[in-house]
């Protein structure tokens, strides 16, 4: 990336509350975070963002070039949470994005209520930053329910699914 461009990006940033910017083009990858880094703590934190003159932020650490993936990621869902008092277990969404249960609208569901399934079967798909992620199961089981809706947004955490253990 040439000294230019990477100018006239700083320049469309400055003034606005845009902490991080991944930018890929081609083979190459530019990723910066502006202001200053939250202290490390489980407790969620408000990042500082950069108000004044772009001079004033660190410099981010000079980052390698890194190949753009050609596949889309497939993300496991964070550890299937058991619900008290009975067998059952929930996939909760790894991260935030938008749901939806097939590959297109023109494709069926990858799992219906009913169906069993096998550990790293696909159960969705969480679109995050424009990247199609396919959500698989952790562990065998039989689908009781479909909690998030079609198309519709979901937060870090939030349960998609639950199973009864097959």
């Amino acid at each position: 990336m040439d000294v230019e461009k990477l100018k006239a990006i700083l320049a469309a940033l400055e003034g606005t509350d845009v902490t991080r910017l991944t930018w890929v083009e081609g083979q190459e990858t530019l990723d910066l975070r502006l202001g200053h880094p939250p202290p490390p703590t489980t407790a969620v934190h408000a990042v500082p963002v950069a108000t004044g003159p772009m001079t004033a932020i660190p410099t981010p650490p000079a980052v390698a070039p890194v190949p753009a993936a050609a596949t889309p990621a497939v993300e496991k869902a964070a550890a299937p949470a058991k619900t008290a008092g009975d067998r059952t277990f929930t996939v909760n969404s790894p991260f935030v994005g938008t749901f939806y249960r097939s590959a297109s609208p023109e494709n069926p569901p990858f799992v219906d209520v009913g169906t069993v399934v096998k550990k790293g079967q696909v159960l969705c798909i969480v679109e995050a930053m424009k990247l199609m992620n396919e959500i698989e199961a952790e562990q065998p089981g039989r689908l009781l329910e479909v909690l998030a809706q079609n198309g519709s947004p979901v937060e870090y955490g939030e349960v998609l699914f639950r199973f009864e253990p097959a």
